[in-house]
């Protein structure tokens, strides 16, 4: 069976509203890796890969990247920050060949969020500990991994947040929420979430933005010669994801999301 076209796949895989998605689709899906994404999904359409296998893939990576950041030095930072972009794009891969095959499932769909999950966790851990510095001669420094944890923690939590709007409103026979219920109900409540998505602090807490964070971190303390960078980078993420933690459910709770 021939390969299709980029053109023929466009229509199919990348339907209506696919890169519109207010909070679905990344913005390095609709910068880049969506038009890199076709080039991959056509060549994989006609193979015995599954997309579910491809998702498996995808966490694989994700994880692996945050294995990398225990490499120590800039190479590490720089493996984890590629192993990121691979995540990305098998993320977008395994919907587009899904999508050509009519093959979208529950099962997939369950499988990515729990990707993402586990991807995100596991670099902010990945950077706590390579924060800590496994390796040096005078002791492991566990406060900075405890701050991973946290980081990772909060990463987790504010997907968790999200996700279980639909949980609570599928156990109560209510359709999945609109985006205009997102909306808080207090207007300075929605002043202040306004500000809040202007300014984009919480993304870094995200796999992508983490990876460049990282990576900008471990750049500057190639010129310092120790962690300073990479410590202060560890705080930082891990008082964005608490207070984002905290701030995402006084949103969600605020919002008609829950009626």
């Amino acid at each position: 069976m021939p390969k299709p076209s980029v053109a023929e796949l466009r229509p199919v895989v990348h339907p209506a509203g696919v890169k519109d998605r207010r909070s679905g689709e990344h913005w390095a899906g609709r910068l880049y890796m969506r038009e890199l994404s076709l080039r991959w999904t056509r060549h994989l359409v006609n193979t015995r890969i599954s997309p579910n296998q491809l998702t498996h893939l995808m966490v694989v990576a994700g994880v692996l990247a945050g294995a990398a950041l225990l490499v120590p030095g800039l190479a590490g930072a720089l493996l984890g920050a590629l192993l990121i972009q691979l995540y990305l794009l098998l993320d977008c891969v395994d919907g587009e060949v899904a999508r050509w095959r009519k093959q979208t499932s529950i099962t997939g769909v369950y499988l990515d969020r729990i990707g993402h999950y586990l991807s995100e966790a596991a670099l902010l851990l990945g950077f706590g500990l390579r924060a800590a510095d496994l390796f040096q001669h005078g002791g492991i420094d566990w406060l900075w991994a405890f701050l991973g944890t946290l980081a990772a923690l909060g990463a987790i939590l504010i997907k968790a947040e999200t996700d279980l709007v639909d949980v609570a409103r599928s156990r109560s026979g209510l359709p999945a929420v609109q985006d205009e219920a997102s909306v808080p109900r207090s207007s300075g409540l929605a002043l202040a979430r306004r500000a809040a998505a202007a300014l984009k602090f919480h993304r870094l807490v995200g796999g992508v933005e983490a990876s460049l964070f990282i990576l900008v971190t471990a750049i500057l303390d190639a010129f310092g010669g120790d962690l300073f960078f990479t410590r202060l980078g560890v705080a930082v993420l891990a008082g964005i994801a608490i207070v984002q933690t905290v701030l995402h459910l006084v949103s969600i709770l605020a919002s008609s999301r829950l009626r």
